[in-house]
């Protein structure tokens, strides 16, 4: 239910900052899916406040779902202090891998370039065909 709450709340209309506080929050809870709600909801409104509270998740929360979601949501808000956690991600399990492709593409520089090229020998298919996919797209 606390998950669903979340999810509904990221397609919502909202300037009430004490729910942005509640969702924050939820990025410490113990059910990964309301985390997983969480972060997905943070990283649609676009909460560069969140930045901080995500990269915790993201490097350091024991389900790779709440990492993965993470991940997502700090490259959705391309703010650059979560830009070492998703740069980390491409050490982590090969859906969190991917996902770190695709959050990359909204940061710049030397640093993600040539994390980019290390992705691109990655062990993991999936993985190499986002690195690929990325590049096809930037073309």
């Amino acid at each position: 239910m606390r998950r669903e709450a979340l999810t509904l709340l990221a397609y919502e209309q909202i300037s009430d900052e004490g729910i942005f506080s509640a969702m924050v929050d939820a990025l410490g809870d113990d059910d990964a899916l309301v985390v997983d709600g969480a972060a997905f909801a943070l990283g649609e409104h676009l909460r560069v406040d969140a930045v901080e509270s995500l990269a915790m998740v993201a490097t350091g929360n024991d389900d790779a779902r709440c990492r993965e979601a993470a991940v997502a949501a700090l490259g959705a808000i391309g703010d650059d202090r979560g830009r070492a956690a998703v740069i980390a991600a491409l050490e982590d399990k090969p859906a969190v891998r991917r996902r770190a492709i695709v959050a990359l593409a909204n940061f710049e520089g030397p640093d993600i370039e040539a994390a980019l090229e290390r992705a691109a020998q990655d062990r993991d298919w999936q993985v190499r065909a986002a690195v690929n996919q990325l590049a096809r797209d930037d073309d």
